[in-house]
């Protein structure tokens, strides 16, 4: 007697299952789910490329002030929420007071310039002796001033010519300027945003990442993870101390070579220290202030301290300061700043130096397992 067959449900196939008839299916279903991570990531990367800066600019800066974090973290007894809220407030103190000071700096500024333009279309400007006393061309532009600017009502000639003849490119220029205002201060609100995050759930994130990258690079991972944060901090502490030092040397130069406004220079000085190349711009404009001034003594003095001490500063402290666990030699460090602010802005002089770490670092493992003998270990 036959036993009762029990009829199976007919299914249909689809591709990521055999066909009937065949073992083989059409399309592997590991190598799907691949494509599908593919294009959602690219999907994601698409829509969230715009917040990569003001992401990176938040972890740079969590990086960086971790550890006074955790100071704060204790002392509101571990309210991660409350912690987050008052070190954005800090941070919102940190940036606005420089921008009230700088703004009323300006303000002063522009105001003086607008009462000596009112006076000098009023009765006319004199030639300044430095523009006088200039080499080579001294001559021709006291010509060329007292030709539009000597006169009474010069000032508003020349203002009237120069707007009339570039009204279109002034409006244009106020417009794109308004623009970039616009998307900073969108880009600033995105990065305290991140930040605030950052600073609240930053050890669950880091945790997670830790069980990817161990699974991913098991026996190499928790070395070269620890390289971003030592890096990120010792870069920001690094070249806050070297602009700070840059400032105040340079800015007491610039006081015993006689420069008028040597603590606004210097503060400026330090700024512009934070970029490669303006700290040797900034006191050579100076020096040649000094030498058109009539003081060329006073104006190669101060070039040659300058040069002096961007020497000492660049071949000495900077390779030790930037860079943190990693000791970055001279070249990667210069190519991680230089190229980092070539394609970030004012964010790559954090990013590159961390950039160049991780290569730098990852080329020492490299060295390191070449070198061991067949069948070791991983170094």
């Amino acid at each position: 007697m036959d036993e009762p067959r029990t009829e199976r449900p007919e299914r249909h196939a689809n591709l990521l299952e055999a066909n009937r008839g065949t073992d083989v299916a059409v399309l592997p279903a590991l190598t799907v789910a691949r494509w599908l991570l593919l294009i959602v990531i690219a999907a994601g990367v698409y829509v969230f490329h715009g917040f990569v800066f003001p992401v990176l600019a938040a972890l740079v800066i969590a990086f960086a002030s971790w550890p006074l974090y955790r100071r704060l973290l204790g002392l509101v007894d571990g309210s991660r929420t409350l912690a987050a809220t008052i070190a954005i407030l800090l941070i919102l103190t940190f940036l606005i007071v420089p921008i009230v000071f700088a703004g009323r700096y300006a303000v002063n500024e522009v105001h003086e310039w607008v009462v000596w333009a009112l006076e000098a279309n009023r009765n006319g400007a004199p030639v300044p002796a430095w523009i006088a006393s200039l080499p080579v061309v001294g001559e021709w532009l006291r010509e060329q001033w007292t030709l539009n600017l000597g006169h009474p009502g010069g000032m508003g000639e020349l203002i009237q010519l120069v707007s009339g003849a570039n009204i279109r490119s002034i409006y244009q220029t106020l417009l794109a300027a308004g623009s970039k205002t616009f998307s900073l201060l969108l880009t600033i609100l995105f990065m305290l945003i991140a930040l605030f995050f950052a600073y609240r759930d930053g050890e669950k994130f880091a945790a997670q990442v830790d069980r990817i990258g161990e699974r991913v690079l098991p026996t190499r991972w928790e070395r070269i993870s620890r390289v971003v944060p030592a890096t990120v901090s010792s870069t920001v502490t690094g070249m806050t101390l070297i602009a700070i030092g840059e400032g105040v040397v340079l800015g007491t130069a610039y006081w015993l070579a006689g420069v008028p406004s040597p603590v606004t220079l210097g503060v400026l000085t330090g700024v512009m220290a934070l970029v490669p190349g303006g700290a040797p711009l900034s006191f050579t404009l100076v020096s040649i202030y000094l030498a058109a001034s009539g003081s060329p003594a006073a104006g190669l003095a101060l070039f040659t301290w300058g040069a002096v001490e961007l020497f000492i500063v660049d071949k000495t402290l900077r390779p030790r300061l930037v860079g943190g666990p990693v000791k970055l030699p001279f070249l990667p460090t210069f190519f991680g700043l230089v190229g980092g602010v070539e394609t970030m802005g004012f964010l790559g002089l954090f990013v590159g130096p961390v950039l160049m770490a991780l290569l730098v670092a990852i080329w020492r493992e490299w060295l390191l397992d070449a070198q061991a003998p067949a069948g070791a270990p991983p170094a």
